[in-house]
């Protein structure tokens, strides 16, 4: 199958044909000395498939560096079951055995479950359907999400909870479960994101699923049930220790910006927010966000000029030095970053206008501070100061309305396009 350039974007997402004869689905059985439970595994799996799946699958078996005879048992289900292949691998480990076999498979939705079936098979359609509709681009069961029934001990119920715990705390994740063994992810997804990710292990799953989040694409969880193998082969601490080295490894390239994740960006007009709306002004949702960071940045800004300035002369011309040089700074980050305005073209107007809002701003802060010392007298620095960050909230949402529709208006529809 002939692969996409490399700093291809993703195509928008359609939904995939209904034909029963096309294969639709791939599910990958990553094993490793598995001669035991295979032949079991994949006979229930066909079973099911055959029975609740209205699509056409595959079920590839990729046994990675097996030493038993998981490769004889691999090699008779593929020539006794029309819908198994069976992929060898010379070297071990699950995200190569999972990288080889998605990129080789010309299915559209691919998928993989661990070989002891621990999550109920129910699950499997409705982890599919998203990504056949056209609805998300990854989607994994979870065992940690409402509506999911597991069973398992305290110990791996433990460290489940704490790795989760890690990663939404130092990679900032919202899935919820990043290592139940039971994933799908569309094949024009793989394509762009499996170059990007570099470990070969059990670690596989959580990069996948943080650079896809990471890009804004779309994640699909599916609570499932879940009971543990008690016999399973994995290697707690080993494992544990090698994904908080990878969590260590992608948390340093995020903060480098060393990723390429624009190759994973859907195309303009793949999101609702990109469409007119009648009555609803485009690119109001990230204009927004971007002014309230450029806001809080201006604001300490603000707020330590004022005490500064405060220690040589009196509050109200401290209030409108700092409140001035903020102002100054806030328009040209807002017209950079906020509105998208590059180039020297009419900045010195958006400056005249920005100037403009910020006498309404003065005006609104100063009285703020007239009427305090006509209520109190003699008013604490506190005060003063929880009085101007009152004043100030007021005083940046007018700001706001003010730059958008008057300040920066002749740009709004150009750069509210540009974004996603």
């Amino acid at each position: 199958m002939t692969q996409p350039p490399l700093g291809a974007a993703l195509p928008a997402r359609a939904p995939l044909s209904a034909e029963r004869a096309v294969t639709v689905l791939d599910v990958v059985i990553p094993v490793h000395n598995e001669e035991d439970d295979l032949e079991g595994c994949v006979r229930r799996l066909h079973a099911h498939l055959t029975e609740t799946f209205p699509y056409g699958f595959r079920i590839t078996v990729a046994d990675n560096a097996s030493t038993d005879r998981t490769p004889e048992v691999s090699a008779f289900l593929d020539d006794t079951i029309e819908e198994v292949t069976a992929v060898r691998l010379e070297q071990k480990g699950r995200g190569r055995a999972l990288r080889t076999v998605w990129t080789m498979s010309d299915a559209p939705v691919l998928a993989y479950m661990d070989v002891d079936l621990s999550t109920d098979l129910k699950a499997l359609l409705p982890l599919v359907a998203p990504l056949i509709s056209g609805h998300s681009d990854l989607a994994i069961g979870s065992r940690l999400t409402g509506g999911s029934r597991v069973v398992r001990g305290t110990k791996r119920e433990f460290i489940s909870r704490a790795y989760n715990l890690i990663l939404r705390t130092g990679l900032a994740a919202r899935f919820s479960d990043a290592q139940c063994g039971f994933k799908a992810i569309r094949k024009d997804v793989a394509d762009r994101l499996l170059p990007l990710v570099e470990d070969t292990g059990w670690f596989f799953d959580t990069e996948l699923l943080v650079l896809a989040e990471r890009a804004g694409l779309r994640i699909h969880e599916v609570p499932v049930d879940w009971i543990d193998d008690p016999d399973s082969s994995v290697h707690i601490i080993r494992t544990a220790t090698d994904d908080l080295r990878g969590v260590w490894r992608i948390g340093r390239a995020l903060a480098t910006g060393t990723l390429p994740l624009d190759r994973l960006r859907r195309p303009f007009g793949d999101d609702p927010r990109d469409r007119v709306v009648p009555g609803v002004p485009r690119g109001l949702a990230r204009q927004a966000v971007g002014f309230c960071l450029v806001g809080a940045v201006s604001t300490c800004l603000y707020l330590a000029l004022y005490s500064l300035f405060r220690t040589g002369m009196g509050a109200q011309g401290a209030n409108a030095l700092a409140l001035l040089l903020s102002a100054v700074a806030n328009t040209a980050a807002n017209r950079r970053l906020t509105f998208g305005v590059r180039g020297r073209d009419r900045a010195f107007r958006h400056q005249a206008q920005g100037l403009v809002v910020f006498a309404i701003g003065l005006a609104l802060t100063s009285g703020s501070l007239a009427a305090l010392s006509l209520a109190s007298g003699s008013p604490s620095h506190g005060t003063e100061v929880a009085v101007l960050i009152t004043a100030n909230l007021a005083a940046t949402a007018l700001r706001f309305l003010l730059l958008r529709a008057w300040v920066f208006a002749p740009f709004s529809d150009d750069v509210s396009g540009s974004s996603c």
